[in-house]
């Protein structure tokens, strides 16, 4: 999803490439961030694993934003950036991204504005058996 994010021109003129983060976003953070977050990761059970592994996530991006109206045209580009997305994307193959919801609006620290758009992303990941 970061790959998607950092490649998408249109989202920078609102979120500069430094302010897009994975995992956490200070509370001082600089308006307007996005951060990118795992909900779940669930991964096709076979009876042998072969090179690669069938797996499901649920990504969460959240905008914090310094106004309610960039908060929707930041999601908006993000949605733009992300859904209905297919191919090969930071060591992922055969990725497939979907959207899967948008959160509520919240009150961010510093009298910010922030929500989430979820996705869906299924893809191969290659297996890594320490050989």
């Amino acid at each position: 999803m970061g790959e998607l994010l950092l490649g998408y021109a249109p989202l920078h003129a609102l979120v500069p490439i430094a302010n897009i983060k994975a995992g956490k976003l200070p509370a001082n953070a600089p308006l307007n961030s996005l951060l990118i977050r795992t909900i779940s990761s669930v991964e096709r059970q076979r009876l042998k694993r072969g090179k690669t592994v069938r797996t499901n996530d649920r990504v969460s991006i959240t905008v914090r934003a310094d106004s309610y109206d960039a908060q929707i045209r930041i999601l908006d580009l993000v949605v733009d950036a992300c859904a209905d997305r297919q191919g090969n994307f930071a060591g992922a193959l055969r990725a497939s991204v979907l959207t899967a919801g948008r959160g509520p609006d919240l009150s961010g620290p510093g009298d910010s504005f922030e929500q989430a758009q979820d996705f869906k992303v299924s893809f191969d990941k290659p297996v890594s058996r320490g050989e």
